[in-house]
C-alpha cells in the first residue's frame, strides 16, 4: 500500500455543453443506413460505430451504451454491425463521419468467440442473429481498422471495447502460442480506449468536435496511443521497469551533526560552485531506475519521488518480451499493480520505433453518472433490420445474446475479486460502480410495460457478480490508495464494507412490483462474501433461487485455489450449509451446482484426482467442464506462458516460484476426464493415469473407488450440453437399444441433468 491520496476530480458526463446536432433528438434506433439516416433529418452521421456484434439497442450491449451516450451529447451516430470486411465498401454505407470511427470487436475477444479452449472452431456465435458462426474476422479490431482507413484516410480511428482493453500492451496469444504487439501498434489506429469508456469518449467526442486534432489528445484517463519518443508528453518523470525486481535502494544513517561541507566531503564532494555555475535544469522528461518494489535507487542518499499523475513507468520492449518469459511476467505484475484509478501511473512500453503510452485508468462512474447511462432511451430490443417474417425476433433470426439477457438488469459493474483467470477486472476495474434503488426499479418497471414476451420473470439481478452491489472500501483514502490485486485473496479485507442490507432492500422492493412473479439471481455468486451475511444468504435462498443456484468454487485444493485467488473449499462448504438450511425452513427442494475448472496453471495431475473423489463422494456428474483459457492480459495467462507466478514476485534465480503448467492436447484431456470422471468414455484413460500416479486402489468396483474396472460398450465421444456447439456422434443401434429408457421414467442411472440427485426434467 502506498500513501494515502485521494481520486481526482473527473469531469462529469452532464457538466459539457451539448453538441449543435442534439435538436435532432434520440432516434428510435441508431440508423444502420442511409435510408434511416434520412428519416431521422440526417445528412451525415458525427459518430459512426463499427462492432462485430449484431445491433442490439440494450445497455448489456457496448455499441448501444456508447451510441447512446454519444447522442445524449448530441452527437448523430450510426451504427455499422458485423460488416463484410472483405472490401472497404460496407464501411462506407453511412458515409464519411464528420468526427471519428469507433471500432470495437463486439461484447467478446473475436478469438475467444471463434475457437474453444482446446483451438477449436466454434459452430455458433451468440450475438449473432440466428447464432450464425462466421460473422465477424479474427482479431475483428485489426481487420475493421484497417476497412476504415482504407474507405476513408483522413477520418480518426479509436479503437475500444474488450477486445482492445486486454491487448492494450504486448500480450501472449494463446491461439498463435507467442507474444504479440499491443492491438494498437498493429492496428495504427489513432486512440485506443480500454476499461468502461464513456467517460473518455465523451471527452475525445467534444474536443474533436472544436477541431483539436487527434493527434494532441493524450491527456485523457483510460486512452493509450502511439508516440515517438521525442514527441512524447512532457513534464513526466520516467522510471525504468524495464527489468525484474532488484532489492531496493539502501540509505545511509542521517548524522544529525554532521555539517554539509561534511556530508559533501564524505562523498568525494564539494559545495563550492563555480562562478558563473547555476543549478543544473530539471529535463523535461527524467528517468529514474525504479523496480516494481518502488524504491527509486539503490545509491546511498534521498531522491524525492515525483507525483504519481507526473510519472509514467516504462515497461520492458515489445521486443523484449516476445522472446524473454520472465520479462513478460515481470510486464504483467506491473500493469497490474497500476490498475487503481486512485493511484495508477502511467506506462509506457517501446514497439520498435515508436511507444505505446497508456494513460492510468478512468475514473469510475458515480451512481448519478450510473444512473444517466442506464436511463437512456434504449429500445431494448434488436434492430427491426434482424426481424424475422413475423416482424418479430423469436424465430430463425433470434440472436441468442439476446435472449439470455432481455428480461434481465445490470444493478453494478466492476469486481474486486481479483480472479487471476478472470478479465472482468481488467476491463471495469476493482471500485464497484452502483447504480440508484430508483433506477434499477424504473428499468424492471420498463421491462414489464415494454418489452416483448415479458411473464413476470425477472432472468437476473446483478452485473458481474451477483452480491458486490454497493459493496466498498470502508475509506475512501484506503481506497484509493490500495494495491492489493484484490479485496477478498486471500481473506477478506478489514477494510472491506460487506453489508449486503441495501441488496436485500433492493430484492424486497423489486419483487413487490406489480406485475412481477419471480425475480431470479442468475450472475455469479461470490460466496464467500454471501456468507458473511446470513439474513442475505437466507433472503437469496428463499425468494430468489429457481430451484438450481449457480457457483463457481473452481477447485478444491490449495494449490490451484492459490494460482486463482479463490477462498477455499471449506468457504463453500459453509455456504452449502446455509444453503440447504434455508431451503428446508421455507419447505423447497434446491440444488447447487458448481463450476470448476480444468487445467489451471499451478494444478497437479493429483489435484484433479482429489477434485474427482471430492465430486463422487458428494454425488457430483458435471455434464459441462471449463478448460482454462488464456485469455489476453490475465494473469493467469501470464503465468502459463511464463510457468512462474506473478503473485508472488519475478526474479531469476530460485526465489521465483515456479508454476506447473498443463500442456499439450494429452495432459488437458487428462485433467477433463477427472471432471467427468463418471463418463465410460474417459475410463481408459483414467485408469491409464491412476496406475502411473500409483494409485491403482482407486480402480475397482466398490464404493470406495474412482472408477470401475470393467469398460462397457461406450461410442468413444462426448456431446456438449450446448449443443449447437458440438456434433453429436451417433451410437449403433445395438448400444442405443440399450441405454435407450423401456418407459416414460428414466432408465436409473442414467445421467440427464447437470448433476445427479436433481429430479431429471419433464417435458409435455
Amino acid at each position: 500500500m502506498s500513501a494515502a491520496v485521494t481520486l481526482p476530480a473527473a469531469k462529469s458526463l452532464g457538466s459539457y455543453r451539448p453538441f449543435w446536432a442534439k435538436r435532432f433528438g434520440p432516434a428510435p434506433f441508431l440508423p444502420m443506413s442511409r435510408v434511416e439516416m434520412e428519416r431521422l433529418g440526417w445528412d451525415s452521421c458525427d459518430v459512426i460505430i463499427v462492432t462485430g456484434d449484431a445491433y442490439v439497442d440494450h445497455p448489456s450491449f457496448g455499441m448501444a451504451v456508447i451510441g447512446r451516450v454519444l447522442e445524449a451529447q448530441g452527437f448523430r451516430v450510426g451504427i455499422i454491425a458485423q460488416p463484410d470486411w472483405h472490401s472497404a465498401d460496407p464501411f462506407r454505407a453511412l458515409g464519411r463521419p464528420n468526427l471519428f470511427f469507433g471500432v470495437a470487436a463486439g461484447n467478446m475477444d473475436s478469438m475467444i468467440n471463434h475457437y474453444t479452449a482446446d483451438r477449436k472452431i466454434r459452430s455458433d456465435d451468440a450475438y449473432t442473429p440466428g447464432g450464425a458462426a462466421g460473422k465477424r474476422p479474427d482479431r475483428a479490431t485489426l481487420v475493421y481498422t484497417q476497412r476504415c482507413q482504407e474507405a476513408y484516410k483522413d477520418v480518426p480511428v479509436v479503437i475500444g471495447g474488450i477486445e482492445a482493453s486486454l491487448r492494450r500492451i504486448a500480450h501472449y496469444d494463446y491461439w498463435q502460442d507467442k507474444v504479440r504487439r499491443s492491438v494498437l501498434a498493429d492496428s495504427k489506429a489513432d486512440l485506443l480506449l480500454y476499461g468502461n469508456a464513456e467517460r473518455a469518449i465523451v471527452e475525445i467526442a467534444h474536443r474533436l468536435a472544436r477541431r483539436e486534432p487527434v493527434e494532441a489528445i493524450t491527456d485523457v484517463r483510460g486512452t493509450a496511443f502511439l508516440v515517438r519518443s521525442a514527441h512524447a508528453p512532457q513534464g513526466f518523470q520516467e522510471i525504468d521497469s524495464t527489468e525484474v525486481d532488484q532489492p531496493g535502494r539502501i540509505d545511509e544513517h542521517i548524522n544529525p551533526y554532521q555539517m554539509p561541507e561534511e556530508a559533501a566531503a564524505s562523498r568525494g564532494e564539494t559545495c563550492a560552485k563555480a562562478e558563473g555555475e547555476t543549478a543544473p535544469a530539471t529535463p523535461a522528461t527524467a528517468v529514474v531506475a525504479m523496480p516494481l518494489n518502488g524504491q527509486a535507487s539503490r545509491k546511498a542518499g534521498a531522491v524525492k519521488l515525483p507525483p504519481r499523475d507526473r510519472t509514467v513507468i516504462r515497461l520492458p520492449a515489445y521486443e523484449q518480451v516476445k522472446s524473454d518469459p520472465v520479462l513478460y511476467a515481470h510486464a504483467s505484475r506491473v500493469l497490474h499493480l497500476e490498475t487503481n484509478p486512485g493511484n495508477a501511473r502511467a506506462l509506457v512500453q517501446r514497439h520498435g520505433p515508436r511507444d505505446v503510452w497508456i494513460n492510468p485508468p478512468p475514473i469510475p462512474l458515480s451512481t448519478a453518472e450510473m444512473d444517466v447511462v442506464f436511463d437512456l432511451p434504449y429500445a431494448r430490443s434488436p434492430h427491426p433490420a434482424y426481424a424475422d417474417e413475423q416482424g418479430g425476433h423469436d424465430g430463425p433470426t433470434k440472436i441468442p445474446a439476446w435472449e439470455m439477457i432481455r428480461f434481465s438488469v445490470n444493478i453494478m459493474r466492476g469486481c474486486f475479486g481479483g480472479c487471476s483467470f478472470c478479465s472482468i477486472t481488467e476491463h471495469e476495474g476493482r471500485i464497484i460502480q452502483s447504480r440508484s434503488e430508483d433506477s434499477i426499479i424504473r428499468e424492471i418497471e420498463d421491462i414489464r410495460d415494454r418489452v416483448k414476451g415479458f411473464t413476470g420473470v425477472i432472468s437476473d439481478l446483478g452485473g458481474p457478480t451477483a452480491n458486490m452491489y454497493r459493496l466498498a472500501c470502508k475509506s475512501r483514502e484506503i481506497e484509493a490508495a490500495c494495491r492489493k490485486p484484490s479485496c477478498v485473496f486471500p481473506g477478506i479485507c478489514p477494510n472491506l464494507n460487506t453489508d449486503h442490507g441495501p441488496l436485500v432492500k433492493l430484492y424486497r422492493r423489486a419483487r413487490a412490483l406489480r406485475g412481477v412473479k419471480k425475480i431470479l439471481i442468475g450472475s455469479g455468486l461470490r460466496y464467500d462474501l454471501a456468507v458473511q451475511s446470513p439474513e442475505y444468504v437466507k433472503e437469496l435462498v428463499q425468494h430468489h433461487v429457481g430451484g438450481y443456484l449457480k457457483i463457481a468454487p473452481e477447485h478444491t485444493e490449495a494449490g490451484p485455489l492459490g494460482k486463482m485467488m479463490k477462498p477455499g473449499i471449506g468457504t463453500y462448504d459453509r455456504f452449502k450449509q446455509m444453503f440447504e438450511q434455508y431451503s428446508a425452513e421455507a419447505g423447497k427442494k434446491q440444488y447447487l451446482i458448481p463450476y470448476f475448472i480444468a487445467a489451471h496453471p499451478g494444478t497437479r495431475d493429483e489435484d484433479m484426482m482429489n477434485l474427482a473423489l471430492w465430486l463422487k463422494r458428494n454425488g457430483f456428474k458435471a455434464d459441462q467442464v471449463q478448460t482454462f483459457y488464456p485469455s489476453p492480459m490475465a494473469t493467469a495467462t501470464a503465468m502459463y506462458h511464463s510457468g512462474l507466478n506473478p503473485l508472488r514476485g519475478i526474479h531469476r534465480d530460485a526465489r521465483a516460484e515456479k508454476v506447473d503448467i498443463v500442456r499439450g492436447e494429452k495432459r488437458r484431456r487428462l485433467h477433463k476426464a477427472f471432471l467427468r470422471w463418471h463418463d465410460p468414455n474417459n475410463w481408459p484413460l483414467l485408469r491409464q493415469a491412476l496406475q502411473e500416479m500409483g494409485r491403482a486402489d482407486l480402480i475397482g468396483n466398490g464404493k470406495q473407488h474412482l472408477i470401475p474396472r470393467y469398460q462397457p460398450a461406450t461410442d468413444g465421444s462426448y456431446s456438449s450440453a450446448r449443443r449447437a456447439n458440438s456434433t453429436p456422434a451417433k451410437p449403433s443401434a445395438k448400444l442405443a437399444a440399450r441405454t435407450a429408457p423401456k418407459t416414460g421414467t428414466p432408465r436409473k442411472g442414467t445421467v440427464l441433468t447437470q448433476h445427479t440427485g436433481l429430479p431429471p426434467r419433464r417435458k409435455g
